[in-house]
Formats: structure tokens, C-alpha cells, sequence
């Protein structure tokens, strides 16, 4: 007779498992579940785990998930991560940035061409990046590039094209679920990046 085995852990399944069982414990049904949902889901965990969301308007204004104005500095108008993905209010999920948290937004405002493709100013600063979240702004033509680190006040610098605004706290930041590019799932420290900028 071939031995059963659970499809999380890969061991044995209990003699008691019924013919139908997948896992050899909820332990491992829970892990497996994570798993999947972590691998359809790009956002990172480290963000994902915060009280630090919030819907937000077409005109971009926050929203707490129940469709009422929120603020970027009133925790109390925060949401989970689940209860903002499971919202319909407004046009999208926020991130909300606070000097606590240590991570940090690099907006990179038109870096991408009508193709999606990186203006060269973009790949420029994109190639000097650790490997780290970023993903594409709701308008299609910018880029959010997350990561740890701290800014102080934000600040927005502009060099001909460049078009770059750092954040670390009192902002809410639109998050669209569509990575650029296969990015990283992990947040990488972006403290060198930032001093680059200024």
C-alpha cells in the first residue's frame, strides 16, 4: 500500500486521515493556505501584517474601508490589510506611511513611456536599487519603489525629467498589486538611494 503524504510538510499522514485529506494537520492546512496566498499576493508581508490601510477617491483622498473620509495621521481611520483588499469603497487600496515603521516610498512620477518602459533617468536610478518591491502607479506611468529606511520630512526633487518624491511618514501611498517587472517581494534597505537623491 503507498503511503500517504501530506502536501505541506511532505510527511506521513495519519493512519486516522480521511481518503479525501490533503494535510496531515490544521497546522499544515493554515501554512499551506499562507503559502498560496502569499504567492498570489506581491504585496510584502512586512506590510501586509500592519493596521496601516485605507481606500482612497479617483481624486485620491483617503478613505477608511467603511467609505468615510480617513487621514493619514488618525490611525483610527486605519484599516487591516484583508478589510481594505475586501472594500469597495472609493477607487483602490492606500498605504499609510508613519515615522514608526521604518519603511519608506520612492514616487517616481511619468518614469515609464507609453510601452511601459523605463525613461532612461528611471532605469538609471531603478539599475542603483537593491532588490526590492516596486510596482506600477495607478495611472500606468509611474513607479512606487518601497523599501526600509528613513526620510525625515518628505521631499520631492526634480532634475530635468527626474521627477522623484521620498516619503516616510504622514502620506498615504496608492497601492495597485501590479509589481514591475518581477520585482522582489521583500523590502530592501533604501537609506544609500535616498542620500543619492539629495
Amino acid at each position: 500500500m503507498k503511503t500517504r503524504r501530506c502536501e505541506h510538510c511532505r510527511g506521513d499522514m495519519p493512519l486516522t486521515a480521511r481518503a479525501h485529506a490533503r494535510f496531515c494537520s490544521g497546522r499544515c492546512r493554515t501554512a499551506a493556505c499562507r503559502r498560496r496566498a502569499r504567492a498570489v499576493d506581491p504585496v510584502p508581508v512586512a506590510m501586509t501584517r500592519r493596521r496601516q490601510w485605507v481606500r482612497y477617491t479617483a481624486r485620491k483622498v483617503p478613505l477608511t474601508a467603511a467609505g468615510k473620509v480617513a487621514s493619514s495621521t488618525d490611525p483610527a481611520t486605519w484599516s487591516t490589510y484583508g478589510n481594505a483588499r475586501r472594500s469597495t469603497a472609493g477607487a483602490g487600496c492606500g498605504f499609510v506611511l508613519t515615522s514608526g515603521d521604518n519603511l519608506v516610498c520612492l514616487d517616481l512620477d511619468h518614469a515609464l513611456d507609453e510601452q511601459g518602459r523605463p525613461l532612461p533617468w528611471a532605469r538609471e536610478l531603478l539599475g542603483q536599487l537593491p532588490d526590492t518591491y516596486v510596482e506600477i502607479s495607478p495611472g500606468g506611468r509611474g513607479l512606487h519603489v518601497w523599501g526600509r529606511g528613513t526620510v525625515g520630512r518628505g521631499r520631492r526633487i526634480r532634475r530635468g525629467e527626474e521627477a522623484v518624491e521620498v516619503y516616510d511618514r504622514g502620506r498615504f501611498m496608492t497601492i495597485t498589486r501590479r509589481p514591475y517587472e518581477g520585482a522582489s517581494s521583500a523590502l530592501a534597505d533604501l537609506s544609500e538611494a535616498i542620500a543619492s537623491l539629495t
